[in-house]
């Protein structure tokens, strides 16, 4: 099959139909219509079949798609159909807070977490230990380690990311307000929350405005 272009709007919608997929097959549903999973979603149907289009459709017109088919079916699209193995960088206040969350449910196991202060040395959060950074390279060559979370002050990240990447590190989960350049082949998510907050604020504004 002839290879396409995805959008980032078509991979942004992915992981909410994952969710509400998921939502939808805890409650034993079956099978659903696209304009069914358009009212839960608050995406038109029209925009959901041809987002589901780009990877095949997985729909039958008169019967709609089989729930469990099509959660499964974007498990894989998505990658979390298995295991993904991940360290988080920064053991301050929000790595703490990350290091807390269950992402293995969704296909993440966070296996360790680095740190410089050597008080942390020893101690683990949530069952995961905590590690000093001068273990760092022999940690990811031996635990085959695929993704870094940097929960790091800006001044620091880009020199972490630099070893990282050294390291063998396929992608960074980046919290730091900074974009970093690394090389083509390794993936970069910037997680940046002002601006999630300057949108906000701006639709508050508008909002205001509107009124």
């Amino acid at each position: 099959m002839e290879e396409r272009e995805i959008s980032k709007a078509v991979i942004k919608r992915l992981p909410r139909y994952y969710r509400y997929l998921g939502e939808i097959l805890n409650n034993g549903i079956e099978r659903i219509s696209s304009g069914e999973l358009s009212g839960k979603m608050q995406v038109t149907a029209s925009q959901i079949r041809q987002d589901l289009n780009n990877f095949g459709g997985f729909g039958q017109q008169g019967y709609g798609y089989n729930v469990k088919y099509l959660y499964d079916e974007i498990g894989k699209i998505l990658g979390v159909n298995r295991m993904h193995s991940m360290i988080i960088i920064g053991g301050g206040n929000f790595g703490h807070a990350l290091a807390n969350y269950d992402f293995e449910k969704n296909g993440f196991a966070t296996k360790a977490i680095f740190d410089i202060r050597h008080e942390l040395a020893g101690t683990s959060i949530r069952g995961i230990p905590v590690l000093m950074m001068d273990q760092l390279e022999e940690y990811i060559e031996r635990e085959n380690i695929e993704i870094a979370v940097l929960t790091l002050p800006k001044s620091k990240v880009a020199e972490v990311a630099d070893r990282l990447v050294k390291c063998g590190i396929r992608a960074l989960w980046n919290f730091a307000h900074l974009d970093l350049d690394v090389p083509d082949d390794v993936v970069v998510e910037n997680v940046h929350l002002v601006d999630s907050l300057m949108q906000l604020s701006y639709r508050i504004s508008n909002y205001e405005e509107e009124l």
